[in-house]
């Protein structure tokens, strides 16, 4: 996983280093390498806004370095460099004759290279600044594009929209939160030298998103069985997704049981259906339980006792609300819950977030997994972030899949919050990979992840 820092955080790590100089010269170097991938070579014109502090010296840097490769560089500043590293850069510019003007109109370019505050400001900026914003150049950002909270990734007034990012050592938040990832672009991380801090979150790659692998002499019952509970009438479909899903993704026995049994039945007949009232009596058979896909308020009551003798339970839906995790979670059940922002704050009531999250899953003894952009994954330690998924799995049906293939992945051996993080990641990317052919359903979304299940 990659270590997430604050940008408070990260400013006490600059400050710890010896030679911010030679972490300067690197940033550059990555900001002029970052410009010449998007076209920035002999002939095209580059403009570097560069504020007063070593957010502007680190586009002094790249300015020279993009000289040296033939472009044009017109350096338009915001007031004179105020810290001894960025003087230093401004000066070795002005020395290799590049042109050093006061921050004004926009000008006719090809790039323009954001290095005016790196996120310092974002409220209160000057008109020259809020100016630029309107530029039909490609932007790229320094450390963050100035307008962005750095911390938590809102806009007061304005920001740049960049194509990309090129920050330093670490993702910080204000990268992946909020709107930071739509006026990011996208986000390189250049390795400058300077390493440290306490992460106060974490992103998930591919190599956390693990899946078990099954061995010569497992059969149907020793690969993970995922009991689905829900499916009221009107919503048996709910239901049925996260049962295929479960399915799909792995788990070798999966069964429905819903008051609506016998149209479960019908529409999806590969899966085996049971009755409420039988499938208590059979508990210890389910590694997994999953309830509330398609769960009417009216049949919350009648699953209470199943959940409270259930060894793990994932809460969903219908299942998210305070009496069921109340009834998972004392009768001494392992529990994942996996709300949006409304449904937390229905059973947590408070609002959602990466600290209100956390909190929850510590005050109650569960993993959560709250559904967003990003994704938030945690039992209690560092939120862990999933940004695999994107706008195309906003449509009815697939939280319900993602329940299904967190309730595999659970039953297949993998910890709650692996499993969690696995299954998030996983759904993500499917998501995307189907968007890219087609709309996404959940429907054809549940036919596409078991090609991820492996």
């Amino acid at each position: 996983m990659k270590p997430v820092l604050t940008a408070t955080e990260a400013k006490l790590v600059d400050q710890s280093y010896d030679d911010l100089s030679i972490a300067m010269e690197r940033a550059g170097h990555a900001v002029a390498l970052a410009a010449a991938r998007h076209g920035a070579g002999y002939g095209k014109r580059v403009v570097v806004l560069a504020g007063p502090g070593n957010n502007g010296g680190d586009g002094y840097v790249a300015a020279r370095h993009l000289k040296g490769r033939g472009v044009s560089v017109l350096i338009q500043a915001l007031g004179d460099p105020k810290t001894p590293e960025a003087s230093r850069a401004a000066n070795q510019a002005r020395a290799e004759g590049i042109s050093v003007a006061e921050m004004g109109q926009p000008v006719d370019c090809d790039l323009v290279l954001d290095a005016i505050y790196g996120g310092g400001a974002h409220r209160g900026l000057p008109e020259e600044v809020v100016a630029w914003m309107a530029t039909d150049a490609p932007v790229i950002a320094v450390d963050f594009p100035t307008g962005l909270d750095p911390d938590t990734g809102h806009v007061e007034d304005h920001a740049f929209h960049a194509v990309e990012t090129v920050t330093f050592s670490t993702h910080k938040t204000g990268h992946l939160c909020g709107v930071g990832p739509d006026h990011c672009g996208v986000v390189t991380v250049a390795d400058v030298g300077i390493h440290g801090g306490r992460p106060s979150m974490y992103l998930a790659e591919e190599s956390d998103a693990l899946r078990p692998v099954r061995s010569r002499t497992d059969h149907k019952w020793s690969v993970g069985s995922v009991l689905v509970v829900g499916g009221s009438q009107g919503m048996v479909g709910a239901a049925v997704l996260a049962a295929r899903a479960a399915l799909t993704f792995g788990a070798g026995s999966v069964y429905l049981s819903s008051s609506r049994a016998e149209q479960a039945h019908q529409i999806a007949p590969e899966i085996p259906s049971l009755l409420l009232e039988g499938a208590e009596g059979r508990l210890d058979r389910f590694d997994v339980v999953i309830a509330g896909p398609g769960l009417g308020a009216p049949e919350v009551e009648a699953v209470l006792p199943l959940v409270r003798k259930a060894r793990r339970v994932v809460l969903d839906a219908g299942g998210l609300v305070k009496e069921m995790v109340e009834a998972a979670t004392d009768g001494g059940s392992e529990v994942i819950v996996t709300p949006h922002a409304a449904e937390f704050k229905r059973i947590a009531e408070v609002g959602g977030g990466k600290f209100a999250t956390r909190s929850y899953a510590t005050r109650r003894g569960l993993t959560v997994l709250y559904k967003g952009n990003p994704t938030v994954v945690t039992d209690g330690g560092p939120p862990i972030l999933v940004t695999s998924g994107g706008p195309e799995l906003a449509t009815i049906g697939t939280g319900d899949v993602l329940a299904g293939m967190v309730g595999a992945l659970w039953a297949r051996g993998l910890d709650s919050t692996t499993a969690a993080v696995s299954a998030a990641y996983w759904h993500g990317v499917a998501g995307a990979e189907l968007a890219r052919r087609q709309m996404v359903t959940a429907g054809s979304l549940v036919d596409l992840i078991g090609s991820y299940g492996r």
